[in-house]
């Protein structure tokens, strides 16, 4: 991964996790890592426990920031998630996954919340 790759998707996380604050969410880890894989930010929305994959792109040459989550991505996600609730004993709480997107485009960002993006894929 390059250092502007990187660069991008630390500073999407960022302003994802300001903007799910400002929105009622309570966040409870960043870059969760499992065997499984990463997930992005793990939050409490009300009652849910949510898991979310941030997006964040700087061009729209291959479509928006949301279609970067495709099926082979939602397993992943999945698994690792599966795996958090198991390790922190947290099976029968509510819990869903969101994705965030976020364009940033001659230096104009904008932010878009998925609510229950996808449901779980094995």
């Amino acid at each position: 991964m390059t250092f502007i790759r990187i660069s991008v998707g630390k500073k999407g996380e960022g302003l994802a996790a300001e903007f799910l604050r400002k929105n009622g969410y309570r966040i409870v880890e960043t870059n969760f890592r499992n065997r499984y894989g990463e997930i992005d930010i793990i939050a409490i929305d009300g009652k849910t426990l949510a898991f979310v994959e941030v997006k964040a792109k700087t061009s729209d040459k291959f479509g928006p920031p949301k279609l970067a989550v495709d099926s082979r991505k939602q397993r992943q996600l999945s698994k690792a998630a599966l795996a958090y609730l198991t390790q922190k004993k947290l099976n029968n709480n509510p819990a869903r996954f969101d994705v965030v997107g976020i364009s940033m485009i001659e230096n104009k960002t904008e932010i878009e919340l998925i609510k229950n993006a996808f449901e779980l894929r094995l």
